[in-house]
């Protein structure tokens, strides 16, 4: 049993409101709200075992992080955040649920690719979590087992249209399960790039002595990314099927996911922070640094930003999350020095996510309530959560930020807490920063000390995606 606890003084915003009210927390969830100054606020003082003074601060609610992916074993290796150092960095960035991958290995079955990730989970995490489930083997076993995840609370499917030999499924397969999703109710989440021309096109760069990272930028090429899309969104179509395009990078794509909006489709948009803030230059980074900002859909040209902020207005992108996939300069990036396509894919993210969006309010990209909604209410709502999670109200989850949009901080290796001896925003000077976090109304970030614990961490099992 949390200690009842009243948050007092601050600007409550969500992806619907902007009001000065005072929030009581019993027992772990939202109990009411109540205006600054009035009887009712002033009457819970008594009874609070614990007072917040929020007076000058944001209370929010606490992220919701839709793509991460932790120990996910990748080219060799494997992702350098466990679920424990990685929710506890997640709990930092004032991120209280994360949503990773769970994956199917070929030739095994669904159940037991979750059953590991419940166990690497299980125990660990410092802040909620939920799974999706990565589709690497499409067939007939795979298939009846998608209904039964859904009956379970796993009520997303990832497939991927790159990586051939490891995760890439052909358009038979996708239309297969696709249309094993438009009867079940689940949601098919896409990594769209055309992986069989885009491993032409690594092979002949190689072949020339292209090795260096900056050329895993151009080999991934923008049209492969829009040409994917598209065709993820006509197969979905015929399967009558809602798709959900991770992290969207390029103009063109985008592009196709308004096109498809505009006709009433139930097609959805995800972009991550390190499109909307780093780019090719990044990848161009001298003396093989350019290894840290390796990822799939990679880092694109400036000018596609103007589109993803755009796309993020207008809601032809509904969800910013991290995709989440660190792994170490040192011993890891290194991998690939000499072959760029050996570079393990993923950046570190999940602690700057919710700073990195306050800092674009700020620059006037979106608005604050927009910055909720895209954080924490859209990604709940998508896969099934909301309101539990994604939103201060009675009823909900006490998953609370205490957040102080004044306090300025300089993003670094050096303070952050994510297990991984880089920061992509390394230098970057941001204001807004997480001063204390509530999970299920328990303190996890106190005035910017970490008083969680391994194990608070629960499962939570998802409805099918409320905008269906």
């Amino acid at each position: 049993m949390s200690i009842r606890t009243l948050i007092r003084g601050g600007l409550v915003i969500t992806a619907a409101d902007e009001m000065h009210a005072d929030v009581l927390v019993e027992d772990g969830r939202v109990t009411a709200l109540a205006a600054h100054g009035s009887d009712t606020a002033e009457s819970w003082t008594a009874g609070a075992g614990r007072v917040l003074d929020a007076t000058g601060k944001y209370v929010i609610p606490g992220g919701v992080d839709a793509h991460t992916h932790m120990e996910l074993p990748f080219g060799g290796t494997f992702a350098s955040d466990t679920f424990e150092t990685g929710t506890r960095a997640a709990a930092w960035g004032g991120t209280t649920t994360i949503v990773d991958f769970a994956v199917q290995s070929v030739g095994r079955s669904l159940r037991e690719g979750l059953d590991a990730w419940y166990e690497k989970a299980d125990g660990t995490c410092a802040v909620d979590y939920g799974f999706h489930m990565i589709l690497s083997d499409v067939n007939e076993g795979t298939l009846k087992e998608m209904d039964l995840l859904v009956g379970e609370g796993i009520t997303s499917f990832k497939l991927f249209m790159a990586y051939p030999g490891v995760f890439y499924s052909d358009d038979g397969r996708i239309l297969r399960a696709m249309q094993r999703a438009s009867g079940n109710g689940g949601l098919i989440m896409m990594h769209a790039e055309n992986g069989i021309a885009i491993d032409v096109l690594v092979e002949q760069a190689l072949a020339r002595g292209e090795t260096d990272p900056r050329y895993h930028g151009e080999v991934r090429k923008a049209l492969l990314e829009a040409e994917a899309t598209h065709r993820a969104i006509q197969l979905a179509r015929v399967a009558g099927s809602p798709l959900y395009v991770v992290h969207v990078s390029a103009e063109e794509a985008v592009a196709e996911l308004a096109a498809a909006r505009d006709k009433g489709l139930p097609v959805f948009g995800e972009t991550c922070p390190q499109y909307l803030f780093l780019s090719t230059d990044n990848l161009a980074e001298p003396d093989f640094e350019g290894a840290k900002y390796v990822c799939s859909t990679p880092l694109r040209p400036r000018e596609h930003q103007a589109a993803l902020w755009r796309g993020l207005r207008t809601d032809d992108l509904q969800v910013v999350s991290t995709d989440h996939c660190p792994f170490c300069f040192e011993g890891q990036k290194e991998l690939g020095r000499g072959d760029f396509s050996k570079i393990p894919n993923g950046l570190p993210g999940v602690e700057n996510r919710m700073d990195l969006l306050h800092q674009a309010v700020l620059d006037g990209h979106l608005t604050r309530r927009r910055w909720i909604e895209i954080a924490c209410a859209t990604p709940a709502r998508m896969f099934g959560i909301y309101p539990q999670k994604g939103t201060i109200a009675p009823g909900s989850d006490a998953d609370i930020v205490l957040y102080d949009p004044h306090a300025e901080q300089v993003i670094s290796a050096q303070t952050h807490h994510m297990n991984v001896d880089y920061s992509a925003y390394e230098g970057k000077r941001i204001t807004g920063r997480v001063d204390t976090v509530l999970s299920r109304g328990e303190l996890v970030i106190d005035r910017r000390q970490f008083t969680g614990r391994a194990g608070h961490g629960a499962f939570v099992p998802r409805s099918t995606s409320q905008y269906l």
